[in-house]
Order: structure tokens, then C-alpha cells, then sequence
């Protein structure tokens, strides 16, 4: 077996090479490379490792033709266009724990720094000066703080503010009343939260809902003497306004250690009175580094070696434990989802995928994801579980996933049910002996079969003499059948054959299934 290839772009701890070569990766670190030496080798590489400094464009994507996975050691990944990383089935990942505490921590200690003006006294004090009645500080110790985001960052930092005494509120659309109350938070609007809050300290990515969500508007609705933390992302907070804010007094204090532009060689914050800053040094302490580069590379290893998908962002996630069980549904799944892709026809707006019996007790995502990757095989062969989804949203397509644990006919049942110009269609199949999938209905017709290489689907008549007409038109062309599946609504009625063969067809044959007494549809399949 070929070891897949990871090359690690940024520096980062030597033991994310030894945990990619111990899983049985080969690995190759080259730091520093400019975007055109990266481009000319990217193409070798099914891994890609990296930090901030490596920027994954359109044109690096591009030349990527065996890239499979991509590995953001840290949180933050704006260095990567991830529309175009879907777009071409590359899955992101990013490591958004490893960073979690050090983070919480540094806006802990900006907190603390504003609340005492710490760099201030300090700068002046080393500089020969005892300005003691100048810095009169305020106790953290009974104020309120106000989180925007109670994610898994701003979490931490809620604990450790209610270690400090202090009273916690926040602002988080996807914060639930059961997790406010087991992190122990008070969930309020935003609107709220700028009249309450002593301090704000910011925990969201930048998104087009959250980018300048503290604007010259909101930052006015604050409570005058406010001071503000932000150790998420640049662009959160309207730079301008919040330095107006400070020349004004109405914000008596802020810490950031991200900007909008970075490295942030000038600021309209500089200078201003009030305000701190660090060189986005949220991540920046040993452990994080390490935890990081660890997870990064037993992501990226996982994914490569086994499947299995752990906090990527543009694709459902699949533990390790998950993909072995999950293996042989994805490819029931795929095929089911292929076999409609072939045969029906004009626009698909609606597709439901319904899982019964056993298969209703696994992760829906994933096996969704394989319908719709061997569906929109129809529009292209560069489909794949990442892209498929976005490929189906594009082309306007709802997709419904329905669960049921009642068992009917089979242990185990998925059924892919779509929308067509003719009507609606279905094909369903299980997993025989738990692992072996077979297709068991099409179109409402029962038939076993096992949906592999080149296959061709006959609609027919059912009468006398039909499969020796059809057997002797593939013996006479030279071409051997592998098996041989039937099925029919009723006695004389519509049937339908499925036939395995040993090479594929072309059209010429086609026409003369086609032309056979009692033929209604011929059409050629590839597995």
C-alpha cells in the first residue's frame, strides 16, 4: 500500500512529523516556500499541514489534483478559501481546542491589564518616573461581564471571571437555556448586554453577521466607561469608532489583540488613551503550540489512513470509531445515489434519504453526503463527499434526511427517494451479513442485486422468451454475463432485468436491446 504524502508548509512542532510517520504517512516539511514554489510542488501532496502563514488560494487549490485534505493547526482559517477547497473535494480541518485555554487565558490577563492600566504604569515607571496618582485602577470583583460568543473559548473565559467574583452575561444566537445555565452564564440579546456590561470581551469567528458587530452604532449603546477585550479575530470591531470612542472617554479602556489588518504596522487606535495591545499572541504559549501541531497531524493522519473526519468545516464529521461501521452504508449510499443519478431524468428539486431498522441509529451526515456524491455524478466526475452537498445547493436541490428505527422487511434499510419531471422515483438497499451492500427495490420493483462495475438496466414485458432474446443478443456481440437479477410488479406486467457485465456497452448495442420485442428502456450502467 502507497503511504500517502503530507507536506507540513509552516513550522511547527517536530512531533507532528514523528506522529505522521509513526501512523505511516510520508512527510515532508518545507517551510517558507513563496506561492509559486508551493504551487509547483502542492500537486504530489494528498495532505497539507499548516499555520497562518501559508495562504491556500484558488491557483494553489488548483494545482492540488491529488490534495484530499487540509490541516489549519489553531482555530482561524482565513489563510484558506474553503469555498474553493469544497468546490474542488478538498476537506478542511482546523483544530479548534488545542489553543482554547492559552487563548481564554491572554484575554483573561488583558482584562486584568486594562482593569489595573498595567503596560501604562509599567512603560512610565521603567522610564525613571513613580506616577502613582496617575493610575487609578477598578476591581473586577462584582462587575459585570459581558461575552459575545459562549463558545468553547468564551466558555473558559466565563469560568475564569466567575473565579474573579464576577457576574457573567451573554450574547450567543447558538447558546442554548440548558448550556447558559451549565456554564453558569445569564443569556441575554445583544442590545442588553452593551447597556449592562462593565467589560466585554469578544469569542466569535468573523462572519458577514459578526464583522464590525461592535460599530461606531453599538459601541454607543455601551455603558460609558466600558472596557473592551478582543482576542478573536480582526474586523469584529470598527476600528475608527472605537478610537473616537476612547479620545472621547465614553470607552474607558481596550485590550486587542487582533486587527483588521495584520501584521498591524498602523492602527487609528495607536496612541489613544486607554488602549492596549498585543501582536496576536492569543495562541502563542508552548503548550498550544505543541497541543496543536499534535492534533493537527492526528487529524490529518486519521483522515488519510482510515476516513476518519474530525472538526472540518466544510464536510460532516466521522470519528475513527464511526468509519469502519459506517464504511459499507457510504458505499450502499453511493451506489443507491449513483443508480438514481443514471436513471432519472430532467431536473431533481427534491431528494429525501431515509434510513430504517439499524442504519436509523447512525450519524445521518455522512451517509447523506454519499447519496448526494454518486447523485451529482450526473453533472460531474470530480464529484465527491465534500463538494456534493454545496453542488447540490447550488443546483437548487432540497434534501431531506427521515429517520425511522421501526424495522420492516430488512434488519437495516436506505431508501433514496427524488422528484422527477416523470413522477416520483425510489431505489432502496440493505447490507447483507452486516457489510455486503445489495440494492433490494427499484422504482417500486423488488430485485436483489449487487450494484458493481458495468451493469445493464432493462425495462420489459414480462413474457415467455424475452431473457433468451436478450441473452443471445450479448452472446452474439461476445459479451459474457456476470449475474443475472430480475424483478417484475406482477405476472405479465412491467419488469425489470439487471445484468452484471464482464465488459461495458456501447450505443450500438444499445439500440439493439432497444429494438427487442418487448423492450420499454435500455440503459447502460457503470459502477
Amino acid at each position: 500500500m502507497t503511504k500517502p504524502k503530507v507536506l507540513i508548509s509552516d513550522k511547527m512542532s517536530p512531533d507532528a512529523a514523528k506522529i505522521f510517520a509513526e501512523r505511516g504517512c510520508e512527510v515532508h516539511e518545507k517551510t517558507g516556500l513563496s506561492p509559486d514554489e508551493l504551487k509547483a510542488i502542492i500537486g504530489e501532496y494528498e495532505g497539507l499541514a499548516i499555520r497562518s502563514s501559508t495562504k491556500v488560494t484558488p491557483e494553489i487549490l488548483e494545482a492540488a489534483t491529488n490534495l484530499k485534505v487540509i490541516g489549519r493547526a489553531g482555530i482561524g482559517v482565513d489563510n484558506v478559501d474553503i469555498p474553493a477547497a469544497s468546490e474542488r473535494g478538498v476537506v478542511v480541518m482546523n483544530t479548534p481546542f488545542g489553543n482554547s485555554i492559552t487563548t481564554a487565558e491572554h484575554a483573561i490577563a488583558m482584562l486584568l491589564a486594562l482593569a489595573r492600566q498595567i503596560p501604562q504604569a509599567n512603560a512610565r515607571t521603567q522610564n525613571g518616573e513613580w506616577p502613582k496618582s496617575d493610575f487609578m485602577g477598578i476591581e473586577l470583583t462584582g462587575k459585570t461581564l459581558g461575552l459575545i460568543g459562549a463558545g468553547n473559548i468564551g466558555s473558559i473565559v466565563a469560568s475564569r471571571a466567575q473565579g474573579l467574583r464576577m457576574k457573567v452575561i451573554a450574547y450567543d444566537p447558538f447558546l442554548t437555556e440548558e448550556r447558559s445555565v451549565d456554564i453558569g452564564v445569564e443569556k441575554v440579546e445583544l442590545d442588553d448586554l452593551l447597556r449592562r456590561a462593565d467589560c466585554i470581551t469578544l469569542h466569535t469567528p468573523l462572519t458577514d453577521e459578526t464583522r464590525n458587530i461592535l460599530s461606531g452604532e453599538n459601541l454607543a449603546k455601551t455603558k460609558k466607561g466600558v472596557r473592551i477585550v478582543n482576542c478573536a479575530r480582526g474586523g469584529l470591531i470598527d476600528e475608527a469608532a472605537l478610537a473616537d470612542a476612547l479620545d472621547s472617554g465614553h470607552v474607558a479602556g481596550a485590550a486587542l489583540d487582533v486587527f483588521q489588518t495584520e501584521p498591524a504596522k498602523e492602527s487609528p487606535l495607536f496612541g489613544k488613551p486607554g488602549f492596549i495591545c498585543t501582536p496576536h499572541l492569543g495562541a502563542s504559549t508552548r503548550e498550544a503550540q505543541e497541543n496543536v501541531a499534535l492534533q493537527v497531524a492526528e487529524q490529518l493522519s486519521d483522515f488519510l489512513l482510515t476516513g476518519a473526519v474530525t472538526n472540518a468545516l466544510n464536510m460532516p464529521s466521522l470519528s475513527a470509531e464511526e468509519a469502519p461501521r459506517l464504511k459499507p452504508y457510504m458505499q450502499l449510499a453511493e451506489s443507491l445515489g449513483s443508480l438514481v443519478g443514471q436513471l432519472a431524468h430532467g431536473s431533481l428539486p427534491k431528494i429525501s434519504i431515509e434510513l430504517e431498522g439499524d442504519a436509523a441509529e447512525l450519524n445521518p451526515k455522512p451517509i447523506t453526503a454519499a447519496v448526494l456524491a454518486g447523485l451529482m455524478r450526473r453533472y460531474s466526475q470530480s464529484v465527491n463527499m465534500v463538494n456534493a452537498p454545496f453542488l447540490a445547493k447550488d443546483r437548487g436541490m432540497e434534501v431531506r434526511e427521515i429517520r425511522s428505527s421501526k424495522e420492516g422487511t430488512y434488519q437495516t434499510l436506505i431508501k433514496v427517494m427524488v422528484e422527477t419531471d416523470a413522477g416520483r422515483r425510489s431505489v432502496s438497499g440493505t447490507l447483507f451479513g452486516r457489510e455486503a451492500p445489495r440494492l433490494v427495490e427499484i422504482f417500486g420493483i423488488g430485485i436483489e442485486a449487487e450494484l458493481d462495475g458495468n451493469m445493464l438496466y432493462v425495462v420489459n414485458d414480462d413474457a415467455p422468451g424475452f431473457i433468451g432474446r436478450i441473452g443471445s443478443l450479448l452472446g452474439d456481440r461476445g459479451i459474457n454475463i456476470g449475474t443475472f437479477n430480475l424483478g417484475r410488479r406482477e405476472a405479465g406486467g412491467e419488469a425489470v432485468l439487471l445484468l452484471s457485465l464482464d465488459q461495458p456497452v456501447d450505443d450500438a448495442l444499445i439500440e439493439e436491446a432497444e429494438a427487442l420485442e418487448g423492450v420499454r428502456t435500455v440503459t447502460a450502467l457503470s459502477f
